[in-house]
């Protein structure tokens, strides 16, 4: 137990006076000795602003520590950020070359496809549409290929970026050319391939021709006459073909030439077939190179059973022989036998 005591004098003015030392008595029992502290006040004083120093510089280092714990769990944090964000922007880097390297093999695909269309060209006989502009413009070099193994540096970085732009943007206009190139090239072959498949190139029956294209002495008038035609004989019943797509343009009976069909081939040909038998188109039908028309007979001005063929261009007759690749084909093959 601890007792408080203040020792107290008198002055000779009669004034009560504090002393200047503070006893503490403590009582541990009641048998027990008594012991007496003795503090100056002076040691008081000292003790109370060196307890208030303690308890300020303690909460003080509390509140350090808490926030040293604090910031140093930000700085943890703000590590882990700086780490995930520096693998992040490798990456990137590493995805940035690997987009270099894919411009340069973008950029090689599309000079191999303007040499393809070159050829192409060349083996078609089609000239370049506009002033003949290379792919990457009038008088447009090649780009230099990408370097994606440099050092990204921040300067290098940049400049590789800014090439890749530049070098997209040229692509994608190569690009563009290419393709209306490989377009134009489909056009001319479409157009080619149209006019191939409308060219009477074959020959409408299985016979011998018995009476070709230009002047001869006429079997009805015994007179030197224009034949516009080639008689193929044959014999009667056998089927007529026609000689290439079109569309039939009459079906029926026209008068010399007896049964007849006549197709419109487009591009100003046509090609009539004559003294037929039996006819198997009517007007309006579509045909293809080497379907079945018609069969051989000898209807009309005839002598015997065969074909008259004509073939006409802008509806002037012309010589059929022109036309029938297969028939220069088979004469080639007898004079060289011969």
């Amino acid at each position: 137990m601890f007792l408080f005591e203040k020792n107290w004098s008198y002055n000779p003015y009669g004034l009560i006076a504090m002393r200047k030392k503070i006893t503490f008595v403590v009582f541990r029992d009641a048998s027990s000795k008594v012991n007496q502290i003795t503090f100056s006040r002076t040691s008081m004083i000292l003790a109370g602003f060196l307890m208030t120093a303690i308890l300020i510089f303690t909460g003080t280092m509390v509140l350090r520590y808490f926030t040293f714990s604090r910031t140093l769990s930000d700085n943890r944090s703000l590590r882990l950020n700086m780490i995930n964000q520096l693998k992040e922007i490798e990456i990137q880097k590493q995805q940035i070359r690997i987009f270099a390297n894919d411009i340069n093999l973008l950029k090689n695909r599309l000079l191999d496809l303007d040499q393809f269309e070159k050829k192409i060209r060349i083996i078609a006989n089609i000239e370049k549409p506009g002033d003949n502009e290379s792919l990457f413009g009038v008088g447009g070099s090649i780009p230099e290929d990408l370097n994606p193994s440099i050092s990204l540096k921040n300067k290098t970085h940049r400049n590789l970026i800014r090439e890749m732009h530049e070098q997209v943007d040229s692509l994608d206009d190569a690009a563009i050319k290419q393709h209306n190139g490989f377009e134009s090239i489909l056009k001319n072959l479409e157009e080619k391939r149209n006019i191939l498949a409308s060219t009477p190139s074959i020959l409408p029956a299985n016979g011998w021709i018995s009476s070709q294209f230009g002047y001869r002495i006429s079997p009805f008038t015994n007179r030197r006459e224009m034949h516009k035609g080639l008689d193929i004989a044959t014999a009667k019943g056998s089927p007529i073909i026609a000689t290439a797509d079109g569309i039939v343009t009459f079906s029926g009976v026209k008068g010399l030439l007896g049964k007849a069909v006549v197709i419109d081939h487009g591009h100003g040909i046509s090609t009539r077939y004559a003294h037929c038998h039996k006819v198997l188109k009517k007007s309006g039908d579509i045909v293809k190179r080497g379907e079945i028309i018609a069969h051989v007979g000898n209807s009309g001005r005839s002598t015997g059973p065969h074909l008259h063929y004509e073939v006409r261009l802008n509806g002037v007759q012309v010589n059929p022989q022109r036309y029938i690749l297969d028939f220069y084909a088979e004469r080639n093959s007898k004079l060289k036998d011969s």
